[in-house]
């Protein structure tokens, strides 16, 4: 029989959540994330340099396990781009283990414009708010009367793999493109 085991953060900030993960991926064949939104991220120190991740699953150095970004996950394109290129830059290759769930939704430019006219709107009772567009984009999610958000799958063509939604080579910077308008 399988073992599943999840990790859950059980307050607003560093728990130390991906370094936990980090610690136990060892153990395991997939590492996934499978909600929440590009925050401050999840700290890691590899050859005494911090990294930093805000959406890909802190397992993603394990070149031998599977990361996973599920449907629940807010993906904000140029952060995610960004985040391969740098993981790629210091020698790893989250291309060969990172798949992304085509039913994750996107956080667009509009979110972030929603998120501050919001925060700004509340004047000294507002709240601290990234500016990520993460409210706005999790209210577009649940808002299916609307006509719900935009999903990956919106914009890029996905392969059947192995059991999972593989990815497109280049999703993230065509995703980012689309949305850009280049």
């Amino acid at each position: 029989m399988s073992k599943i085991d999840v990790l859950l953060g059980l307050q607003w900030g560093d728990e130390a959540k991906g370094k936990i993960v980090d610690l136990l991926t060892a153990r395991y064949d997939i590492v996934a994330r499978f909600q929440g939104g590009p925050n401050a991220g999840h700290s890691l120190e590899f050859g005494n340099i911090k990294h930093v991740l805000h959406i890909i699953p802190s397992g993603i150095c394990h070149k031998d396990k599977i990361n996973l970004i599920g449907n629940g996950v807010l993906v904000e394109p140029l952060i995610l781009k960004k985040e391969v290129e740098t993981l790629e830059q210091i020698g790893f290759e989250p291309k060969s283990n990172l798949y992304v769930s085509k039913k994750a939704h996107l956080i667009l430019p509009s979110h972030r414009m929603m998120d501050a006219a919001s925060e700004q709107s509340k004047g000294s009772r507002k709240i601290g708010s990234t500016l990520k567009g993460i409210g706005p984009a999790y209210t577009d999610k649940v808002a299916k009367e609307l006509g719900g958000s935009i999903k990956i799958v919106s914009f890029v063509r996905m392969e059947k793999g192995e059991g999972i939604e593989k990815r497109e080579e280049n999703f993230a910077e065509e995703v980012a493109k689309q949305i850009a308008g280049k």
